[in-house]
């Protein structure tokens, strides 16, 4: 069809203009970081169960994407592989992806909820960051509440949606990097006793975050600008 470069079964390269909708070619094994990057005029993208990994920001900021099929095919998820995504209102993550990278779905501000399968082993840094519809998260990893990804007692990923207040879930031991970065409707937040250790960022950019109720006799290990640009006046209240 004359509208991608395919070299040893990668696509490399596409040609968007004029086109609103696109099946990739079966020939087609691993989609190639940022392959189909800013093309904000695609509503629709079919994906072939040839194709085994979707790279980095594949489909980055295509902000009119409101349909993706991803194929029982697919292995790997890559970081930013659907950032920016902002139309994109649900997606179905089959049962044979392992692994999901770092901010995978960042900034999906229309996503509402998502199903993490068992075959995910690997999950990277908040891949559902600024995802600010997010309600429920179903499946792997997912609190009795449904609010949270924990892995391994890490909380990963947090869906903000009709919240503006949370208490964290007492099987929680870590707050991870950027968890509950762009939360802007939060306005408190507790910390319960399980937890030991928050990293870099987990807060930023919470700028309605007034009060943080941190309940540990001991104070967590914590990271750089973990708390950084919350609400004017914002108080931690401690034992």
């Amino acid at each position: 069809d004359k509208r991608c470069l395919i070299v040893d079964g990668v696509l490399n390269s596409f040609a968007p203009a004029g086109l609103t909708e696109y099946t990739i070619p079966n020939s087609v094994t691993e989609i190639g970081s940022q392959t189909f990057y800013n093309c904000s005029s695609l509503a629709s993208v079919t994906i072939p169960n040839s194709v085994t990994t979707i790279g980095d920001w594949a489909f980055r900021d295509c902000s009119s994407l409101t349909s993706v099929t991803i194929p029982d095919s697919v292995i790997e998820i890559g970081s930013d592989a659907f950032s920016g995504c902002s139309s994109l209102p649900s997606v179905t993550i089959p049962n044979s992806v392992t692994e999901i990278g770092y901010s995978a779905f960042f900034g999906c501000s229309s996503l509402t909820s998502v199903t993490i399968p068992n075959s995910v082993t690997t999950l990277g840094t908040n891949p559902f960051e600024g995802c600010s519809k997010l309600t429920e998260f179903n499946g792997k990893f997912a609190s009795a509440d449904k609010r949270c990804l924990i892995v391994d007692g890490v909380l990963n990923s947090f869906a903000p949606a009709g919240l503006t207040e949370y208490t964290i879930p007492d099987s929680v031991t870590e707050i991870g990097g950027n968890a509950f970065e762009y939360c802007r409707s939060l306005t408190s937040v507790t910390i319960p006793n399980s937890v030991t250790k928050i990293e870099g960022h987990t807060f930023r950019n919470c700028s309605s975050l007034k009060s943080v109720y941190c309940k540990p006799t001991t104070p967590p290990q914590g990271g750089s600008y973990m708390f950084s640009d919350n609400a004017t006046g914002r108080k931690i209240y401690v034992p």
